[in-house]
């Protein structure tokens, strides 16, 4: 069973060092600073994994306001033979604003590649990398909402405050790199703001260290990451020597708080704070890319280049040993797929801005030698109705849908499990937001039930009580 290496605890001290720091004007943003020290105080890191892991990382890309997997990945011919008509099955009595009349696809389907997966007009790039992926047609989930679906996939729960599953990975193997974060967000925030990366009851060192997003900023080294920038006119040498006086200070605390062990930790903070600012800006500086690079992502073009930046940096973040990445789109950045109406209109202008980047960071992976051991996990919160929001809409839809992955040890050129013939409910191999988050847990080499935290007198757990690893999309 995993534990901490450390028992959370305060420190009791006529000083407070945060106060200390503060003054002392090191510039650094307490959100990135609780995520700093994942290196120093994790879960008890890589020998501790149960099993061989086929993962090292992950890069979720969200797809924020719900992609309709009726239009994308998931064609259905009755929609069209029934457009406009009552569909002919029963469905659930809570229907919120959704009408009982079909909605054909607007999109033309096309079979892809040697799998012959069909993929929509929508994505003709990821079309063209069918034989990497799995798309799984028969998720689901709990909520029809967007903050609580949200938070369910990434955290595991509906509206309970849980850790996210990135904060998890932290807890259990750590960070690969000792001067970046082992978790990044980049994009702007979903409905659910910070909570799908707050560390909850885990160590506030596995916090997901989110990532000032500024699309005119993103890609200029320190210039996407003020939480790291000197807010003095102190140079280097001169925090250098401050931080060696804190660690003084913190060894003469030392002497008269000998069982404090997360003292050690903390100072170490402040050491990888530092060691960062020199780090973490070539990670975010772009400059060194070439022209083609670049271009292949879509920087060269206002369509692609916001969401290009983040596929791009989050394959310079994965070659530099960050742990988990989670890329978003949505409201605050005008790429919400959260079409209740303009259906056609919406989802061909988000899909234009970042087709082409989801594609071209699978490509880099793959050529970089990086795919095999880096997940890449593509999709919304949830699906959109098969049937109509008003005249030419979709609403929220919980009960199936489709999430796509590459990479990290999953089946490539392959279909996992299906919806019902008019794309309603999750129908055959049923996956639950639960059994996906055990799956990817038993990719990194963790057994979901075996991760645990204890907190508030039981072992809480990623999955809670729930979860089985679907091993058909093993490969």
């Amino acid at each position: 069973m995993f534990r901490p290496n450390r028992h959370c605890g305060r420190m009791q001290a006529s000083l407070s060092r945060r106060e200390y720091i503060r003054q002392l004007g090191s510039g650094f943003g307490g959100t990135a600073l609780a995520a700093l020290m994942a290196g120093e105080a994790a879960g008890s890191g890589p020998a501790g994994l149960h099993h061989p892991a086929r993962a090292k990382r992950i890069i979720w890309l969200f797809m924020g306001g719900g992609p309709s997997h009726v239009d994308t990945f998931d064609p259905k011919p009755l929609l069209a033979k029934h457009d406009r008509q009552e569909i002919p099955i029963a469905l659930p009595s809570h229907l919120r604003d959704a009408s009982k009349k079909v909605l054909a696809s607007p999109f033309k389907f096309r079979q892809h590649g040697e799998s012959g997966i069909p993929v929509s007009e929508l994505l003709p790039n990821m079309a063209e990398l069918v034989d990497d992926l799995c798309v799984i047609r028969s998720m689901h989930c709990n909520s029809i909402d967007h903050t609580g679906a949200t938070l369910q996939t990434f955290t595991g729960m509906v509206s309970l405050p849980r850790p996210g599953i990135g904060c998890w990975l932290l807890y259990g193997l750590g960070t690969e790199n000792n001067n970046l974060p082992g978790y990044v967000v980049m994009g702007p925030d979903q409905q659910s703001g910070t909570a799908t990366y707050s560390s909850r009851f885990l160590p506030a060192e596995t916090q997901g260290t989110r990532v000032e997003w500024k699309p005119e900023e993103l890609g200029n080294g320190a210039g996407a990451l003020p939480n790291l920038r000197n807010s003095s006119s102190l140079t280097r040498e001169e925090q250098r020597e401050q931080l060696t006086l804190l660690a003084e200070l913190n060894r003469q605390h030392g002497k008269q708080s000998p069982n404090d062990d997360v003292l050690e930790a903390r100072a170490a903070s402040f050491e990888l704070a530092f060691r960062m600012q020199m780090a973490a800006p070539e990670a975010f500086d772009l400059s060194s890319e070439t022209s083609a690079t670049q271009q292949l992502y879509g920087l060269d073009r206002d369509q692609t280049r916001s969401f290009g930046t983040r596929c791009l940096l989050a394959r310079r973040l994965a070659e530099r040993g960050v742990r988990f990445i989670q890329v978003q789109c949505g409201k605050g950045d005008g790429l919400d797929w959260d079409q209740h109406g303009d259906l056609e209109k919406g989802h061909r202008k988000n899909s234009a801005a970042t087709d082409q980047p989801v594609a071209a960071l699978i490509r880099d992976l793959k050529q970089r030698g990086l795919l095999e051991d880096t997940l890449v996990i593509w999709g919304g919160e949830f699906g959109r109705t098969p049937t109509s929001q008003g005249t030419n809409g979709r609403e929220h839809h919980p009960h199936g849908y489709t999430l796509c992955l590459a990479g990290g040890g999953t089946r490539s050129g392959a279909i996992h499990g299906a919806t019902d013939d008019f794309g309603w409910f999750s129908e055959r191999d049923k996956v639950h937001i639960h059994d996906f988050h055990a799956t990817i847990l038993h990719l990194m080499g963790i057994n979901h039930t075996k991760l645990t935290y204890p907190y508030s007198g039981r072992d809480f757990r990623l999955t809670d009580v729930h979860g089985e690893v679907c091993h058909e999309i093993v490969s």
